[in-house]
């Protein structure tokens, strides 16, 4: 056995504790989804009951965006400072108080304070369970449970909005999505109180009392050796900081993969949002239209799942580009003038397939890129900066049609984020390029 825990887990089978750890975590990521969506389900009934227009709805509607923003930055950065299990947990206080509370507001103001205290929470949850994932699963298994972590949230996303329609209907309250949504975020709580050890890696990092023997307690839960001794320090390890993503060997891989996410994310919102819009301009109605935009989540859970598959066989980074290059294609296909119903699911499904592939695939090059002491921090911030992308996106969009830019135009035009990000991924440095600290295959 190596005297370097990390080298340990890499090398063995992943015990049944591990993927516990990862089970969980794709289920807190199942309840960020899900805490997401459940203002879209009840955004007609607080419209209707406060008689708001739709400009200060859209307001409220990007609050969470905002908060999600600011958490993954700032919880990220907690998380490699102070460990990530005790930030996973202030994630789902955070979650579950902001849930219950917008259950309970009475005018737009306080219920948007109470979306934006629940982005914190699902920000600061994504990269830090991220985090978590990359940190217990073996070499082997790293990109797929990093894969699935994120598929997670569109799982979550799909399966919520079921619910949420259901309680809608039944009750005819939009309150009662809010509550549902928080009564789930607490059960979670136990959940990860139990069964949510901290990360051996982020101990050996942070080295806080009784760091040994709390990573010997893991370790032997894992059926591995305990430790002697904490491993030497390196002396040129980094500290848990954001500026230190901008120091000398991170502030290219920082800024390249910031650039990456945000391109690629714009282009994936580009689908998400306008898709249905587009349907219904073509003559099809809001239902048909909402069925397009089911295929599409269909085609965004299926790469999720795949690309984690393949990237136990295969290379990460060459399959994210070719992934992000086809997207671009697909995108242009969707916009070329389909005329069926059928052919425009198909194509946008297609689409939504590969532009997500190459989102969802980024997250397991952010796990290798950055280091212990700021992959938390890394994550945070790429996710948190790249997340302007979900509102750029809609935006640039919405203006192209207002100006008569034709569909293919538009299309083409979002498409090019995906040219872009691939780009970005192209000149990251390699294994041969760059430090022991910070690799990328």
């Amino acid at each position: 056995m190596s005297d370097n825990p990390r080298e340990t887990l890499d090398a063995a089978p992943m015990h049944w504790r591990q993927i516990l750890v990862v089970a969980i975590c794709i289920g807190l990521n199942a309840l960020d989804g899900f805490d997401v969506l459940s203002i879209s389900f009840a955004a007609p009934g607080i419209a209707a009951e406060w008689g708001i227009d739709p400009a200060v709805l859209g307001i409220v509607l990007s609050m969470e965006l905002i908060g999600m923003a600011v958490g993954s930055v700032v919880m990220g950065n907690i998380a490699d400072r102070i460990g990530r299990r005790p930030t996973i947990l202030a994630c789902i206080t955070v979650m579950a108080a902001g849930m219950f509370t917008a259950a309970f507001a009475s005018n737009i103001v306080f219920l948007s304070l109470t979306r934006l205290l629940t982005g914190l929470g699902i920000g600061g949850m994504l990269s830090s369970t991220s985090a978590m994932v990359a940190e217990y699963s073996n070499a082997r298994r790293r990109s797929l449970n990093m894969a699935l972590n994120i598929a997670g949230y569109s799982t979550g996303a799909i399966l919520g909005g079921l619910v949420a329609s259901q309680l809608l209907e039944v009750t005819g309250d939009w309150r009662s999505v809010f509550l549902f949504g928080g009564i789930m975020t607490v059960i979670g709580f136990p959940l990860a109180w139990f069964f949510l050890p901290e990360s051996i890696d982020s101990l050996m990092a942070r080295r806080p009392q009784q760091a040994l023997e709390q990573i010997n307690k893991t370790l032997a839960q894992l059926g591995h050796a305990m430790l002697s001794a904490l491993p030497a320090v390196r002396s040129d390890e980094p500290k848990s900081s954001i500026r230190e993503l901008f120091s000398g060997q991170f502030a290219r891989v920082t800024i390249l993969l910031t650039i990456a996410y945000f391109a690629q994310i714009m282009l994936f919102y580009f689908v998400v949002k306008w898709s249905p819009k587009i349907v219904v301009d073509m003559g099809y109605s809001a239902a048909e239209a909402g069925r397009v935009l089911v295929a599409a989540n269909v085609g965004n859970l299926l790469s999720a799942v795949l690309i984690g598959i393949a990237a136990q066989r295969f290379s990460v980074r060459p399959m994210v580009i070719g992934s992000m290059v086809l997207g671009f294609i697909a995108i242009g296909v969707f916009g070329s003038g389909l005329s069926s119903l059928g052919a425009l699911s198909i194509a946008i499904a297609i689409a939504a397939f590969f532009i997500n592939a190459g989102a969802v695939g980024m997250y397991p090059i952010f796990a290798v890129t950055f280091p212990t002491q700021l992959r938390a921090s890394g994550i945070g911030f790429v996710i948190g900066v790249g997340r302007g992308g979900s509102a750029v996106g809609p935006i640039i969009a919405g203006s192209l049609f207002a100006n008569g830019a034709s569909l293919l135009t538009v299309a083409l035009t979002m498409g090019l984020g995906g040219l872009v990000a691939a780009t970005m991924l192209f000149l990251l440095p390699t294994k041969k390029t760059m430090t022991p600290v910070a690799t990328v295959t």
